[in-house]
């Protein structure tokens, strides 16, 4: 009563409050249905999340892959094999994380340097409503399929290398990493007067298509994965299925569980150099 008091001798009728207090709880109400009714829109366009743990001990444990585990757990004997070599591991979001991790650790192994080199950043238009963490500006991510699992950290960027700096270079596979690469221009140019040099291109997986971008498949025998293999011969090549390919200066492969005979192809290529 005070209150209304104090109203009503400021002048203030309690009509005039009552009603705005009524419009302030409808306006409220309003906003309450609204916000239900658009997080029931996003839930509609939504899937469900899952967390999918498959360790890399799945792959290498699982039945047909003896000689693959083989691989990684018999020493590697000549510890300098390679020494001498310098490779580049061209990389973006979403590669497939053994054909980068086993590949670049058996190459150490032997002895070579191996520096991983990304397209420089460059997100994406705000429009298109994506997320980036800060760490993406220094790493590229894993998946295994098309799980994401991690993050490795890159040494350059394409912007920043040089052919005569390497020996070689290879390309690891993932659904979305050649996607990435083949878009970008300082990463195609890097190729394709990388091919010029007559020096080794290595790629597995998915990742032939990005030589097919370069445009450097013209009358080349090559493999990469099954649902691939039809761009690789509107590119212009051979497809030959086998687990790995060497024609002249191009290795490549079909899969993850390649990973053995790709690795040694590449050993071979560079020893005889």
């Amino acid at each position: 009563m005070k209150t209304i008091s104090k109203i009503i001798a400021a002048g203030i009728s309690v009509f005039a409050v009552l009603n705005a207090e009524a419009q302030v709880t409808e306006k409220t109400k309003e906003m309450k249905t609204n916000y239900s009714n658009e997080l029931e829109i996003v839930n509609q366009l939504s899937t469900q999340s899952a967390v999918v743990n498959m360790p890399v001990t799945k792959l290498l444990n699982a039945p047909g892959n003896e000689e693959l585990k083989s691989f990684f757990f018999t020493p590697v004997k000549n510890k300098s094999a390679l020494k001498g070599k310098k490779i580049a591991v061209i990389v973006a979001d979403g590669f497939e994380e053994i054909e980068l991790t086993g590949p670049v650790w058996y190459f150490k192994e032997l002895g070579a340097e191996v520096e991983i080199v990304a397209p420089k950043f460059n997100p994406a238009p705000e429009r298109y409503g994506l997320a980036f963490p800060e760490m993406s500006k220094t790493h590229v991510m894993a998946i295994q399929y098309l799980q994401p699992v991690g993050w490795i950290k890159f040494d350059k960027t394409a912007d920043q290398i040089k052919v005569n700096d390497y020996d070689a270079i290879f390309i690891p596979g993932g659904a979305w990493n050649p996607d990435n690469l083949r878009y970008d221009k300082d990463v195609i140019k890097f190729i394709q007067d990388f091919n010029k040099a007559g020096k080794l291109i290595a790629a597995i997986c998915h990742a032939p298509v990005v030589l097919a971008s370069a445009d450097i498949l013209k009358g080349r025998k090559l493999t990469g994965y099954w649902n691939i293999q039809v761009d690789l011969k509107n590119a212009g090549g051979t497809v030959l299925e086998q687990t790995v390919v060497t024609d002249g200066n191009i290795i490549t492969s079909r899969h993850p569980i390649d990973v053995a005979d790709f690795s040694r192809a590449v050993e071979n290529w560079l020893i005889k150099k």
